[in-house]
């Protein structure tokens, strides 16, 4: 793992300890080049999940990648790492919950919406606005008008 803050390769475990009820391990971190700190968390991996992409191709299923869309859609709104990481730990839990090993890219992109939609509107029409692909302001209005009603 690299030091976010200088790109060092070598560090030292600070802090270990179990989080998000047993499923993750947090562990703090000090760069052993620029002694900075920080979190990493490690998950235990639960089986494959595969995630069947629109154009038919099927890829290993990336919690990283789930939570930096989010974080994208909710920069510089009132939602917090702990909430973000709440929200993907819940549709993971939902996804896994049906009992099988693929889901479809569209399924998890709905479950998303409908997250950022209880939890941030804004949020929620940047996400959409990418996912769907608008392709002009009218269509743009038009969610945001079911979004109104």
């Amino acid at each position: 793992m690299k030091c976010p803050a200088c790109g060092h390769e070598e560090d030292k475990v600070v802090d270990s300890r179990p989080s998000q009820d047993g499923r993750a391990v947090r562990r703090r971190r000090e760069c052993l080049g620029c002694h900075e700190r920080y979190t990493t968390y490690e998950y235990v991996e639960q089986g494959t999940l595969t995630v069947i992409k629109s154009d038919g191709r099927r890829e290993p299923y990336d919690r990283y990648k789930l939570l930096h869309g989010m974080k994208l859609a909710c920069n510089k709104r009132p939602v917090t790492g702990k909430e973000l990481e709440a929200m993907v730990d819940d549709l993971e839990n939902q996804i896994k919950g049906r009992g099988k090993n693929e889901v479809t890219s569209q399924e998890i992109g709905e479950l998303v919406m409908e997250k950022l939609r209880q939890t941030d509107e804004i949020a929620y029409v940047r996400f959409a606005s990418v996912y769907r692909k608008f392709k002009d302001k009218a269509e743009f209005l038009e969610e945001m008008k079911k979004l109104l009603e």
